[in-house]
Formats: structure tokens, sequence, C-alpha cells
């Protein structure tokens, strides 16, 4: 029920021959992450008084994400489209920028062994030591002990191992946030194999398009459920739009079917988001997110029309990351000339607004601001005897990785088994191309 989870995880049930119902009590697919048009509707969703002034252009030439997120070109929804063959529905274009905070300014996110030398985020020698280590992330393999120079994966934590390469702080900050794409520093001190392994995934897909390892669908993520809708019905899934949830029932602790209207659909397994089982649920936080409306591109991106930018929290004095992620009319979710840019971060203090400031700063002269903060939850039962999977709330980062482990994560509950791709590929060497006349990225499987 509801959101991109729970849209994903009934594709790909269906394609594994399960019978599958989809409600959504609204009247829109994918919950939480859906796409918000006209711009006249987002007004309306955050209660603004005045409608949208003429300078925005058109109202339907909006689709507004309510919680943006970029996908990595060699990540793991990727992998999830191209098994199901989702990619046939969604054109894909290349987010042309990453960059990280430092200073008060930002920079291009270096991660290969050339930008790394032409960076102005280090000094000369830094370069050569932050140079060896990315040789050395780059040729490492957790099954070929001859790459480790020394390091053990499963023992040596990642501070020890920026250790042995000298690297300064502000590096193990780009490093561990910008690359590794963490969002705090508890990373530091556990084994360095699941780091090493991110660093590895941020290169092969900066290397898969060359501008940013990260994409984003044309008209905005609401693309994403609806694929997957269409996927489930190919399958012979049940979508109902518009389906209010009066009850889930349980017999014997286990859930046995979903009350809506007056009727009962029966079911064995019930995957559902937080807000349907309020009593399966912990609060476990806060995310701000504040849409921004803008005339310009970001300062210092090279007039990128779309871009991601992450101060780490070093960099402001925090527990956690800022997030900034901008999309743009180039990809059919703004008016002409119109930007679009999300900040987000977890909620450390009592006045969340101000704690997103230094994003704000950079996106200046803001023409709107849409603020939400939103309760995080997480499921305090597992499913193994109530047979209900609850998903996550979705955090402050702007990608799908955390995402997608949560998905993988429901899928085993549910299963017993893993979710492997490899094993579940349906057709081998098939190559299914997405253009576009914006576009030009192509999916294959291997």
């Amino acid at each position: 029920m509801d959101e991109d989870y729970e849209c994903i995880l009934s594709g790909i049930m269906s394609v594994n021959g399960k019978k599958v119902l989809h409600m959504d009590r609204n009247p829109y697919y994918g919950g939480e992450s859906s796409s918000i048009t006209p711009l006249e509707e987002l007004y309306k969703r955050f209660s603004l008084s005045d409608s949208p002034p003429e300078s925005m252009g058109r109202g339907r030439d909006w689709n507004v994400d309510l919680i943006p997120k970029f996908l990595m070109a060699n990540g793991q929804l990727v992998k999830m489209l191209l098994y199901t063959e989702v990619t046939r529905y969604l054109d894909f274009k290349v987010v042309e920028g990453s960059f990280v905070y430092k200073g008060g300014k930002i920079y291009k996110v270096p991660s290969t062994e050339t930008e790394a030398l032409a960076s102005n985020l280090m000094g000369m020698f830094e370069k050569r030591r932050f140079r060896k280590f990315l040789i050395f992330v780059a040729n490492f393999d957790e099954n070929d002990p001859k790459t480790f120079e020394g390091v053990d994966p499963k023992t040596t934590t990642m501070r020890d191992v920026y250790k042995k390469f000298d690297l300064g702080q502000d590096v193990i900050d780009f490093t561990g946030h910008a690359l590794a794409l963490y969002r705090t520093d508890e990373y530091l001190d556990v084994p360095c194999l699941e780091t090493i392994n991110r660093i590895k995934l941020y290169s092969e897909s900066l290397a898969r398009y060359g501008k940013s390892p990260y994409l984003y669908p044309l008209y905005g993520l609401g693309e994403l459920p609806q694929g997957f809708a269409r996927l489930s019905a190919i399958y012979g899934g049940t979508y109902m739009l518009n389906k209010p949830v009066d009850e889930i029932v349980m017999e014997g602790g286990k859930v046995v079917g979903v009350k809506s209207e007056g009727e009962v659909a029966r079911c064995k397994q019930l995957i559902c988001d937080p807000s349907y089982i309020s009593d399966r649920v912990r609060k476990a936080g806060q995310v701000i997110r504040v849409i921004c409306i803008l005339s310009h591109p970001i300062k210092n991106t090279n007039d990128a029309n779309s871009c991601q930018i992450i101060i780490p929290q070093n960099q402001v004095n925090r527990n956690s990351d800022i997030y900034v992620c901008m999309i743009s009319y180039a990809h059919n979710v703004a008016a002409q000339g119109k930007y679009i840019a999300i900040v987000s971060t977890t909620v450390e203090t009592a006045e969340p607004e101000t704690e997103i400031e230094p994003a704000l700063e950079l996106l200046e002269p803001i023409d709107q601001k849409f603020v939400a903060i939103s309760d995080l939850y997480e499921p305090t039962d597992d499913g193994t005897e109530s047979q209900v999977f609850a998903s996550r709330s979705y955090d402050a980062t702007t990608h799908f990785e955390t995402t997608c482990n949560d998905i993988k994560d429901i899928y085993k509950r549910m299963t017993g088994t893993d979710f492997d791709f490899e094993n579940m590929k349906r057709k081998q060497n098939d190559v299914f191309f997405c253009f576009s006349q914006l576009c030009n990225v192509s999916f294959e499987t291997e």
C-alpha cells in the first residue's frame, strides 16, 4: 500500500508469480513519494493562500517531487528496474554534477585519479595521497588478498584505512559523505569493506555516463511507482487507487485480510507503509525538507540544470549531513527557465529551519519555499509472526540506495531468501533502450 517501496515490491512479487492486490488510499500513485502536478496543487498542499504568480508559467508544466531522490547509475534500483523490465516505461537523464561543500563554498566531487589531481579541494601533497587511496579502492577485490595492501576488510576500520593513506579531515569528510554517501560518521569505526564497496559503486556509476553517478527520470519520480504498477498489472496484479483501508483483519496474531468500504480482501501477507499500522512502528526522528523554486541555476555549479550538493556534517558542526538536490525544466518537471532545489536533513534541534540555513544560502535568491517536517518511522514488528511487513519512512538522503536496502530486507523477511539480482534476471542478454532526445541513457543486462 502506497509509496515507491510498496509499488516496487508489488512489481517484483508479481513477476515472481505471487497474486498481488495493491490498494492506495490516494487518488494518485506513490503515496508520500509522489510528484505533485499542477503547481496550484502544490500551493494547496502546503496551505499557501496565494496562487502561483504568472512568472511561474503554466501550472501543468510542473511535476514536483515531495521526496526527491536520484538513482545511482550502477546502483540497486537500476538493477531492479532492469530485472523487472520497468526501464521500458521510463526515460532517464544523467544528473549534470555532484558537488561537496567546504568552508562556505562548493566544489565538484573528485572521484577519479584525474579529477583528484585537478581538484581545488586539496593541496598538492594531499592530492597525491588521495590519488593513491583511489587507486587502492579501484584495485581492491575482497576475494583477492593480494589487493589488500595490509588492510583486512573484515577487521580494519575505515578510520585506520584513512590513517594508512595519511588523509586529512577535509578529504575524509568528502570521501565518507560525498563518495560513500554516509549521513553520519558512525561508519569510521566499523570494518572498511562496505565503505570501499560504496566508493567503488560511486566510481563505477560515474564511469557509466560521465557527468555524475546519478540519474533522474523525466517527468519526475512519480513515474517510478506508475512503471511498477504497470508491471504488476502485466503479471496479473490488481491496482486500486482511491481505496481507503478501514481495518487490517487479524486472526490468531496473523494477517488474513484488509477491510475497505465494507468488503474484505483476503491475503496471506501484507506490505504497507508505517501510516497504516501505527501500533507496529516507532518514531525514529524527523526530517525537514524544503522545496525551493528558483529562476536560476545554483552558483558555482557551471550552470548545471541538475546537480546534487552534499554538506558534510563536520563542515557545519552537525551530526548529520545536509543534502541539496536540484532538477529543472530540462527534466520536464518545471516551467521553462525554472529550477527546483530541495534541501533535506535529519532534524537535530527545536529549530529545524535554522539548521538548513547553510544550504538555503547557496540557493539565493529563492522565488518560493515550501517547508515540510516529517516524522520518521521504523517497524517494531519484523512480520515473521503477523506476516505484516512495514517499510521504513524515507530518510533525508537524496539517493535510493538506503531505500533499496529496505526493499531487500522486506523481501528476505517475506520469502526467507535473499533478493539476488543475478538469479532473478528473467531474460539473459536482453538490451533495453530508453531513449529520448534528451537522455541517451541505455540500460543493458550483463
